[in-house]
């Protein structure tokens, strides 16, 4: 005769910690600390206040810089580079409406003196810092949001990335001279005029955006069928 199978009783499920009087506590000392600031300086409270919202929100969203290139390579999905993309045609608006508001009135351009050269840095740097952060798991954004979550490698990554930029802060006279500050910059409106900008730029985004949704139906065989 057979023996009798056994079965195994399952391990209890340890019970999840609520985290609701942790999260209250946290909420309570940042605005103790928002209003402190405050005191100090109305644009501090601001920053606080803009840095803790956009910090929840980039957190429930789970939005990534990092994911949204990383993703469609890994596991074929593109809703998150889709999101940045129509962020991105949102900005354009945005930022097209300031600037042309303050070129329209004969004031400096807000941000025209931060158009960078594109040259050969720019092509190293971004490659380096596109491995770096697929390496290290997320971007700027998103590594500041896991080291809130408590992510120990993160929280590493935060360390590099604090002391690369300390080092990029201190080289940057020499490649400024030496490499970036012969290279051409680039500023649309004055090659196509302001609205010949934020067309080629609005049909550039479209363009990406279809074709993000286009390789994740292939990817994952998605159509439109019910």
């Amino acid at each position: 005769m057979s023996e009798p199978s056994t079965v195994r009783a399952r391990p209890a499920r340890k019970k999840k910690r609520n985290q609701l009087p942790i999260g209250i506590l946290v909420f309570v000392i940042m605005i103790a600390i928002g209003l402190l600031l405050s005191l100090r300086s109305g644009q501090l409270g601001m920053f606080w206040l803009f840095g803790g919202c956009f910090g929840f929100i980039l957190q429930k969203s789970r939005f990534c810089f990092t994911a949204s290139l990383r993703d469609p390579c890994i596991t074929g999905s593109t809703s998150i580079t889709k999101a940045v993309l129509i962020a991105f045609a949102i900005t354009t608006v945005g930022f097209t409406a300031i600037k042309y508001s303050a070129f329209a009135a004969g004031l400096p351009i807000p941000g025209q003196s931060y158009v960078m050269p594109v040259s050969l840095a720019t092509v190293v740097g971004g490659v380096m810092f596109g491995v770096g952060m697929v390496i290290a798991g997320g971007c700027a954004s998103g590594t500041l949001m896991r080291v809130g979550e408590g992510f120990a490698m993160q929280m590493l990554a935060l360390v590099f990335f604090v002391i690369g930029s300390l080092w990029g802060a201190k080289d940057m006279g020499w490649w400024n001279l030496n490499v970036i500050a012969g290279a051409p910059r680039v500023f649309l409106p004055d090659v196509f005029g302001w609205f010949g900008a934020l067309v080629i730029q609005l049909l550039i985004i479209g363009c990406l955006y279809v074709a993000a949704d286009l390789w994740e139906r292939k990817k994952l065989g998605t159509t439109d069928e019910s």
